[in-house]
């Protein structure tokens, strides 16, 4: 099996002949998240970046009132399924049938009983069906339910004009057609709308090879290698690079794509606390010096699954740390820049420039093209023979269909953008537009009173609901005033976090931000949101690195 590197891992140590190009010499890195001090090509820079986020705990009666909710609400649920059981209530959920009634029940358990019992109850809020462009202003098709959201029709009326809080396009660069998408038209008109064969077979195009080109230059590394499907480059190339006998290390915030990769890996899989380098550093540790249970053989590698920016969170991760740990203990680092490439850092280059590091340090950067490119897919990049191994093994290049042209041509004509080989600044500005409204958002909240989490830099703001009738109430009420949000609760939170999560982009215009901002002002007060009193986690050994020990 290949290694990431170009070396082995073995008991904890790195044995590699290859000199590392570009490399950053002399990095110190201190745990309060301050970098002092790098040297690059034979040059130092001095920069001082300070992580600040936010993880506010909520008040003592907001969570008793949470837990009070879900629990009443569970009684009834029981109290409605055992109705349903007698067929006193009718049920609409997915049912055994009758000549199956003798079988293990196929759908019995606790997540479809919150399913029934509570998602239901307020199910109106998610999947509203948009029938325009996703830019900053979009059109959602009204419907409604007449057996309590088990089932919609439409109404035949649109709203238009709700503003987009909810979208992932950062950039603005999911928009409505215009000239400058003029070679995506010419690409349609020459290659057709799909490849109908994987990248081994015959659905290697020139554009696929100038897509890669182009990001590997956009990101400054070696190679890349691109993929049809975001959720399937991670799923599908972690396999292909640890396996039996390996050790991942994996925040435990990590997406769900990161989280089946690693399993169908077989790799042993180990969890660290979130952004907790202390956390990550003891199961280092105790890898090195235990090694595998049972034979404690070596570990055949070590790999540390990392995202940039959490979409849950809206935290970034602390990479100098990591990438010191790393070295430290010779392991290969993995991060996952779905939402942060394109959306942090000066350029748009994601976490490694938004710390002022070497993209080399990573040793294998994924990223996608669904959120600030407003395309699909995604891609693996790094050092060469990473890439070139994974255009052998990854079951991605084997199985799946390539990448649709016009899909490629769009984001080979917004790397473009933000690179300026358009001849314009206008991509650096939309990346300096969406740092402006991300910090303008953040801070206007902050002062409002309401608990937001992350990072100051992260595009991902989630404002804290807690109480699922306040879920449901906040989302209606806010398409009431024509803005779509994203309202998140169990099993893709905590129980007794359930939020909403704006995504901000640089399309918005200060008045669109002042509109939705207006409109949560009235909101906070109205349905007691403002529950912010600038006190600390209650989850320190989540978010606070000097509350975890390590053992002597």
């Amino acid at each position: 099996m290949a290694n990431p590197g170009g070396g082995t891992v073995c008991n904890g140590k790195l044995h590699n002949h290859k000199k590392q190009s570009n490399g950053l010499q002399g990095r110190n890195c201190t745990k309060n998240g301050i970098v002092k001090e790098a040297q690059q090509n034979g040059k130092t820079h001095f920069y001082d970046k300070l992580i600040v986020e936010s993880f506010e705990e909520a008040p003592l009666h907001v969570m008793v009132f949470t837990y009070m909710g879900y629990g009443i609400g569970t009684l009834f649920g029981y109290l409605r399924d055992f109705l349903r059981n007698w067929g006193i209530e009718k049920c609409n959920a997915a049912v055994e049938r009758k000549e199956q009634r003798d079988f293990v029940p196929l759908y019995q358990d606790f997540e479809n009983f919150y399913t029934r019992n509570l998602y239901m109850r307020i199910r109106d809020n998610w999947n509203r069906p948009i029938c325009s462009a996703p830019g900053p202003l979009f059109d959602v098709m009204e419907r409604v339910s007449d057996d309590y959201n088990w089932t919609f029709r439409f109404t035949g009326r649109v709203i238009k004009d709700v503003i987009n809080m909810g979208s992932y396009n950062f950039l603005g660069l999911a928009a409505k057609y215009d000239e400058s998408m003029r070679t995506i038209k010419d690409v349609l008109e020459v290659y057709g709308t799909g490849v109908s064969s994987t990248r081994h077979e015959m659905g290697t195009l020139d554009k696929h090879k100038e897509l890669e080109d182009v990001v590997a230059k956009f990101l400054n590394v070696e190679a890349a290698m691109v993929f049809g499907m975001g959720f399937a480059t991670n799923s599908m190339n972690i396999p292909a690079l640890v396996g039996k006998g390996c050790l991942i290390l994996s925040d435990e915030l990590n997406h769900t794509s990161l989280v089946l990769g690693a399993r169908l890996s077989g790799a042993t899989i180990r969890i660290f606390k979130h952004n907790n380098t202390q956390s990550l550093e003891k199961l280092l540790r105790d890898a090195v010096i235990y090694g595998q249970p049972r034979t404690r053989r070596a570990w055949k590698k070590i790999l540390i699954l990392v995202e940039g920016v959490y979409s849950m969170e809206g935290s970034i991760v602390h990479l100098p740390q990591i990438i010191a740990l790393k070295k430290k203990y010779k392991a290969y680092l993995y991060m996952d820049e779905a939402h942060s490439i394109g959306a942090v850092g000066p350029t748009g280059r994601g976490v490694t420039e938004f710390f002022g590091l070497d993209p080399h340090e990573v040793d294998v950067l994924m990223g996608t093209f669904t959120k600030s490119f407003g395309a699909a897919g995604g891609y693996i990049a790094g050092r060469k023979d990473l890439v070139d191994y994974l255009r052998v093994h990854s079951h991605s290049a084997v199985y799946a269909s390539s990448m649709s042209p016009p899909i490629a041509e769009q984001i080979i004509r917004s790397l473009k953008h933000l690179m300026g080989l358009d001849g314009t600044t206008q991509g650096l500005q939309r990346v300096w537009q969406l740092a402006k409204n991300t910090r303008y958002f953040r801070q206007r909240l902050q002062e409002m009173g309401f608990i937001i989490y992350g990072n100051e830099n992260a595009s991902v703001v989630p404002l804290l609901l807690y109480m699922p009738g306040k879920v449901a109430a906040f989302a209606r009420h806010m398409l009431e005033k024509k803005i779509g949000v994203v309202v998140v609760g169990f099993p893709a939170t905590p129980l007794a976090e359930a939020r909403a999560r704006f995504c901000v982009s640089a399309a918005h215009t200060r008045e669109m931000l002042d509109t939705v901002l207006e409109a949560l002002d009235e909101m906070g007060d109205l349905l007691q949101l403002k529950y912010s009193r600038h006190k600390k986690s209650a989850r320190p050994e989540l978010y606070d690195e000097t509350s975890f020990e390590l053992e002597d």
